[in-house]
């Protein structure tokens, strides 16, 4: 009996950080700043990173820090960055009985170029992780579990969202639900049959908006919009003004804690949503240490490079970084 499996990308990073990568303002691109280098130059790099990453294996790892039985359910090619993801889950205390190998396809790469002091910019080579489909799931394997953790499920992987919602309601496995943009996408009653399916949804502000018809702005309208929606935990993260979680009848507010360095922001949402709930789970449904739990995890995150090395292990502190002001109110 496992106490989660996570589902989502597995991938194989590599983070280069050069002084030489400038930051130039132009508008033909969508942020309308572009990462730019000299067309036909050697630009020297700083500092070189190899890290696996991907939304499923980075879950799965903050779960096995915590001393979670956990496993990831993904698929990854026969490579040596497929060897890599499975040698690293293996180290983590995560099972990899759930590991699909695909012989013909390549597992999933990013390239993570970062400027020192500011954001970053990843390029991403998806194939073997988005080919898991419904018949490769080991669906015997997966009905002896507590909860299911279901990442974004970028391209083609989307078709195992729905599967996945129904056998968790029919087998009665909890769902935490931290969905993408290509989920979104799904048919509006599609998305009403997920909602009264699932018991933790986390998500961020211009996508609870979006899910919900609300205005951006509208805080208020979002959550009560929500509430009719989904009787699950809801999550909203928005950015550096903080969060807030309900429980269907309060709100709870929280800022963020402050970094001590900031390397690199990648992977800091998957610390924050399985901090959450692993605080949320460890604590028997307590809101507030959830917060504090998902916050320090994401914080220590981005202190280092790669998505798994800072952060929390079994017995650290969630308090190491400060502690949150959580304010409670009603909805």
């Amino acid at each position: 009996m496992y106490d989660i499996i996570t589902f989502g990308s597995a991938t194989h990073d590599m983070f280069l950080k050069s002084k030489e990568f400038k930051v130039v303002a132009q508008k033909r691109f969508i942020t309308r700043s572009g990462l730019c280098m000299s067309l036909g130059s050697k630009i020297p790099v700083q500092d070189l990173e190899y890290a696996t990453g991907g939304g499923g294996t980075n879950t799965a790892a903050s779960f096995a820090y915590q001393g979670f039985k956990v496993a990831y359910c993904g698929k990854v090619g026969n490579d040596s960055s497929g060897q890599a993801i499975i040698d690293e889950m293996k180290k983590l205390g995560a099972s990899t009985e759930l590991i699909v190998v695909d012989k013909k396809k390549k597992t999933n790469c990013s390239v993570i170029l970062s400027v020192p002091g500011t954001e970053r910019t990843i390029l991403v080579f998806r194939d073997c992780s988005e080919k898991l489909r419904i018949k490769d799931i080991p669906w015997k394997k997966v009905k002896n579990t507590k909860w299911m953790y279901i990442c974004p499920l970028s391209g083609e992987l989307v078709k195992i969202f729905l599967p996945l919602i129904k056998f968790a309601k029919k087998n009665k496995i909890k769902v935490a639900l931290n969905p993408g943009n290509t989920q979104f996408e799904l048919p509006k009653k599609n998305w009403e049959t997920v909602l009264k399916s699932i018991d933790v949804l986390i998500l961020n502000q211009e996508e609870a908006a979006m899910l919900t018809g609300a205005k951006f702005e509208n805080e208020s309208g979002i959550f009560k919009k929500l509430s009719e929606m989904s009787k699950s935990i809801i999550v909203m993260t928005k950015g550096p003004a903080g969060l807030v979680v309900s429980d269907g009848k309060f709100k709870y507010s929280a800022g963020i804690l402050k970094e001590k360095v900031m390397v690199d922001r990648t992977g800091a949402g998957d610390a924050f949503g399985s901090g959450f709930l692993s605080g949320f789970i460890r604590k028997s449904g307590d809101i507030p240490y959830a917060i504090q739990f998902g916050s320090a995890n994401a914080t220590g995150c981005i202190e280092k490079f790669g998505a798994k090395n800072g952060i929390l292990k079994k017995g650290d502190s969630i308090y190491q970084r400060g502690k949150l002001k959580i304010t409670k109110s009603k909805i």
